[in-house]
């Protein structure tokens, strides 16, 4: 008979409850059993979730960190006090603190820039077939002319015009293919469409372009009447606290140490003051935040290694991340200081408080922005100081092999063997649900059995008694 039948007809001999009667004695064997594994179920859940978020709070924090050291906010910048005329940017690693130049721009670079005659046909005329030569070197222009031209020491270079590339668009495409310096484009209007061309700026890239055969109409260079200069090849000319020097490009390195200078406009006679500002506020208000969220993470992670109420009380990982953050005021940051300039947060104001937390002295910090800025920076620079002390620490917190990413692995496994356990236990409890129910159908049918013979003993006995 299956056990669902049985379980049906329980009761009917002896008429006990036997279904409840089973389960009740199941449950009561079991209940020990399963208190334990879902006590541990909770224990292991709440040891995986402060493990992640633990993991996830220490890996932002550091994260934040390096984002805002990225950029330029925390370090000296140059400025200039005309943007009209030129900027300024600082270059990575650049120590600018005492800058202080004067720059006149009396010339800006400038690319040669060339314009055929318009062909009627537009771009679809044919141009021919042949080769067109390109040379590069320095020129003098006047009115739209070229009057001399001086060949660089650089080889002339040859450029195939096939007659896939015969007309005028097929000759630009052909231009650019070749990288040979300067770039290809045609310009249409109602006469027409004229082919450009265009260097890189500086006055050594001035050039001549002559072809052969009928590609003679697209020459460029001196007293050609088929194409005209619409810009000459010139150098960028500055002077720096009144020194004059040149450069090919607007975009120049070197003149003034950690600088990039990006001409704007020429204006001779005028000096523009290229100065330096101090992120003076910015790094105030970066160690208070850095403060407030190392404060945050602190309290998270003592709360989660507390001796009496935390879930991560006897894991390796988190005590040492602890140790880690509680040091980090008294980290030296600063490699190659000035004598007596602060080196670790602390040098700068930050101290820790009796609970652990960390708070900033206003004052001292100002005092060492003032003194000692060139330090202070060095340890919000990029890469290096807090943002690498922060980032190696985040890095040994969420380590798979020692960290708590080993730990969450951990907890993760006993969690799934801990699920076995829970499915084994269910398959133990059902087994002897069918054996105990097996069992009491059994009891159950004998005392149906003496219940059926007393009924009849019970019936002769009484028909006994009438009949005497």
């Amino acid at each position: 008979m299956a056990i669902e039948s049985i379980a049906k007809t329980l009761g009917t001999g002896s008429g006990i409850d036997i279904g409840a009667l089973v389960s009740s004695l199941v449950d009561a064997q079991f209940a020990m059993k399963n208190e334990a594994l879902t006590k541990k179920s909770e224990t292991l859940t709440s040891q995986i979730s402060a493990t992640a978020e633990l993991k996830s709070g220490i890996a932002d924090f550091a994260t934040a960190l390096t984002t805002l050291t990225n950029g330029t906010t925390l370090s000296t910048q140059p400025t200039s006090s005309n943007a009209n005329i030129l900027n300024v940017s600082a270059l990575a690693g650049a120590k600018l603190h005492g800058l202080s130049a004067s720059v006149e721009v009396r010339q800006l670079a400038q690319a040669q820039v060339a314009s055929t005659n318009a062909f009627a046909a537009g771009s679809s005329y044919v141009a021919g077939t042949g080769t067109l030569t390109l040379t590069f070197g320095t020129a003098t222009v006047s009115n739209g002319s070229m009057t001399a031209f001086t060949a660089g020491a650089a080889a002339s270079i040859d450029i195939t015009i096939d007659a896939a590339h015969s007309t005028l668009a097929g000759v630009v495409d052909a231009i650019n293919a070749a990288n040979a310096g300067v770039t290809a484009s045609i310009m249409s209007d109602s006469s027409g469409a004229r082919l450009v061309v265009k260097s890189t700026t500086g006055a050594s890239q001035a050039f001549e372009l002559k072809g052969s055969t009928q590609l003679r109409e697209l020459d460029i260079g001196r007293n050609e009447t088929g194409s005209s200069i619409n810009a000459a090849a010139q150098d960028a000319i500055v002077a720096l606290d009144g020194v004059q020097t040149t450069r090919t490009t607007n975009s120049i390195y070197g003149l003034v140490d950690g600088v990039k200078i990006d001409l704007v406009s020429a204006a001779v006679g005028t000096k523009v003051m290229i100065g330096i500002k101090a992120p003076t506020e910015a790094v105030k208000q970066t160690v208070t935040n850095f403060v407030d969220t190392y404060n945050e993470v602190y309290k998270m992670l003592k709360a989660a290694v507390d001796p009496s109420t935390g879930p991560l009380r006897g894991d390796a990982a988190a005590k040492d991340l602890l140790r880690s953050l509680k040091s980090i005021t008294m980290t030296n940051l600063v490699t190659g200081a000035a004598a007596g300039a602060p080196v670790s947060l602390s040098g700068i104001g930050v101290a820790t408080q009796r609970d652990g937390t960390l708070t900033v002295d206003g004052a001292r910090l100002s005092t060492a922005l003032t003194s000692f800025p060139a330090e202070v920076e060095a340890m919000f620079a990029a890469g290096v100081g807090l943002t690498k002390t922060m980032n190696d620490i985040a890095a040994r917190a969420v380590n798979k092999v020692t960290g708590l990413g080993a730990s969450e692995a951990t907890y993760t496994k006993k969690q799934s063997d801990l699920a076995d356990d829970k499915q084994e236990a269910a398959a133990d409890a059902e087994k002897l649900r069918t054996r105990m129910t097996r069992q009491f159908a059994a009891m159950d049918s004998r005392v149906a059995a003496y219940k059926s013979t007393q009924s009849f003993l019970t019936n002769q006995i009484a028909a006994w008694n009438r009949d005497s």
